[in-house]
């Protein structure tokens, strides 16, 4: 891994499409939430699923290994590897992966799991015994009926709690304001907080009551971690998004459009003048589906458009795409710019994961240094792929 690139090559060198990481940005916005954690009294656990890379993963805590949250057990094998020992695997788990669960305790790594029923409490505590080895597991709470989950005064909380206790598994609880990527102002975002917050606090004091122990209390999304204001009775704040950052949690407010460290580079290939169309080589097997701006007052299309240096090309925005196509328009009254064929451009994504999947690896620029209008790539990063 951090490889660095031994020829001289910029942002005008690799085909097309591929993904850049500005690392000035990345940075900033790293250091933004690690301070507010700080502030708010809780560890960070940051969530590795958006970057998935261990080089993104070592600027998050000085360098050194910090607890993570990740999405899938080859992202936990990955950091294990890569000397991570504090990890939560934040998706509810089944019977089939728990002998990768097992190996990864046997190696010494605290792997936290997640489930929300009976069924799986019971399936984890044989688990446990059979193994000779406690899985520390916490229990997902529901504060906004986004997904999974159960909500604190669900009769089956402290049956489950009972189960896992048993085994000498239960770990804590856990919740996510997955509702909050819909929260469109400041207000509702703090709202949102509060109520992961309280909700989180009081599925933990349920249990408790029940003479279980719960030992973290575990909370966290983008939007929320940026705009808690009180984490009293909460022990861990997690979030991943932040990383990069995109053009949806700008929408929401949470970030600047300059604060996105990740794009795709991609190439003009053709001209529908007819239509008022530039046609580049990134359709959405580059960016990806999502359209999650099309709900949010601005819709931004597939994406922003900048110039190879990283600024934004006024009213340019990728409208649409096919798998290998992508449709360059101008709005909002603006003019169409002549981009010859073999122009590169950047595009900014809506959603930094779903972008971020589409690519094996990134090509880290530091966008600071803009004397070049094709950023010189300093590093090539690889990213963690598969489940």
């Amino acid at each position: 891994m951090n490889t660095a690139v031994h020829t001289p090559v910029t942002l005008a060198d690799p085909d097309t499409p591929f993904a850049v990481v500005d690392i000035h940005p990345m940075r900033r916005n790293i250091a933004r939430l690690k301070d507010r954690a700080d502030g708010l009294g809780v560890t960070l656990r940051p969530h590795v699923k958006t970057a998935k890379s261990l080089d993104v993963a070592a600027l998050l805590h000085s360098g050194t290994p910090c607890p993570v949250t990740v999405s899938t057990l080859a992202e936990a094998e990955a950091f294990a590897d890569g000397g991570y020992t504090d990890i939560t695997y934040a998706v509810g788990i089944d019977p089939h992966k728990l002998p990768r669960v097992v190996a990864l305790l046997r190696r010494g790594v605290t792997l936290r799991l997640l489930l929300d029923s009976p069924e799986q409490a019971t399936f984890v505590a044989e688990a446990s015994r059979r193994a000779g080895t406690p899985l520390p597991t916490q229990i997902e709470i529901d504060c906004d009926g986004h997904r999974g989950g159960l909500r604190p005064e669900d009769p089956a909380l402290p049956e489950i709690g009972r189960l896992l206790h048993d085994a000498g598994c239960l770990d804590g609880v856990l919740t996510h304001a997955g509702e909050s990527y819909f929260a469109h102002t400041a207000e509702e975002q703090r709202l949102a907080a509060r109520n992961e917050r309280d909700t989180a606090v009081a599925a933990a004091e349920r249990l408790r009551a029940a003479g279980l122990p719960v030992h973290i209390v575990s909370v966290g999304s983008t939007p929320t971690a940026h705009a808690a204001e009180d984490l009293t009775g909460v022990t861990e704040l997690r979030a991943g998004n932040y990383v990069f950052f995109d053009l949806v949690m700008a929408g929401l407010g949470v970030c600047r459009v300059e604060d996105i460290a990740l794009s795709v580079v991609v190439t003009v290939i053709g001209h529908r003048p007819e239509y008022g169309w530039i046609l580049t080589d990134g359709g959405w097997m580059a960016m990806s589906r999502d359209r999650g701006t099309a709900a949010q007052a601005q819709d931004q299309g597939y994406g922003l458009v900048a110039d190879l240096s990283g600024h934004l090309i006024p009213g340019l925005v990728m409208t649409a795409a096919s798998q290998e196509h992508g449709t360059l328009t101008a709005r909002d009254g603006a003019d169409l710019p002549h981009l010859p064929v073999g122009t590169r451009l950047r595009i900014l994504p809506n959603h930094a994961c779903a972008t971020a999947a589409q690519h094996r690896g990134y090509h880290i620029v530091d966008g600071t240094r803009r004397a070049d209008p094709a950023p010189a790539i300093e590093h090539v990063w690889e990213r963690v792929t598969g489940w």
